[in-house]
């Protein structure tokens, strides 16, 4: 059975492709989420996807599916910036994670510079539009197969 990453897009990222395209890309979030997947195959890992614009719909999917899987790979958005909630149900489900984000959060307004995610995930990545995702997910890979008594 291949191990599983979770992968959590927040708000308005169902929206990618539409909103703000010279921003954030013009690839949608379906076609973001099978890339993810095709790279997932590829690294021996099955990912499950989730979108969601509710804060408490993303603690729940969190803590729903949490145990069956091996890593998270999260895009909080808007939540990046305030969202202690989120951020401590990611602490909370103990897996290693990886904080996303299209753009480079530190080169963008005062407000977005910040991310109260970022202390509860292994490593942050920015800036390269649906790269980020691909890098991040890489990254997952190598950690999950370092640790002891793993084996792929």
């Amino acid at each position: 059975m291949k191990k599983t990453v979770l992968v959590m897009h927040g708000p308005n990222l169902g929206r990618l492709g539409l909103r703000r395209p010279e921003l954030y890309g013009a690839m949608t979030l379906p076609e973001l989420n099978g890339l993810i997947k095709k790279r997932a195959a590829e690294l021996g890992l099955a990912v499950r996807t989730f979108q969601a614009n509710g804060e408490g719909e993303l603690i729940d999917w969190l803590e729903k599916n949490h145990a069956r899987a091996r890593g998270l790979l999260i895009n909080p958005a808007a939540y990046t910036h305030y969202s202690y909630a989120l951020r401590d149900a990611v602490e909370a489900c103990g897996l290693p994670a990886a904080e996303v984000h299209l753009t480079d959060i530190s080169k963008r307004e005062p407000f977005r510079r910040i991310s109260v995610i970022k202390p509860v995930c292994l490593r942050q990545f920015k800036g390269k539009g649906e790269l980020s995702y691909i890098e991040a997910l890489e990254f997952l890979a190598g950690y999950i197969k370092r640790q002891p008594g793993e084996t792929a």
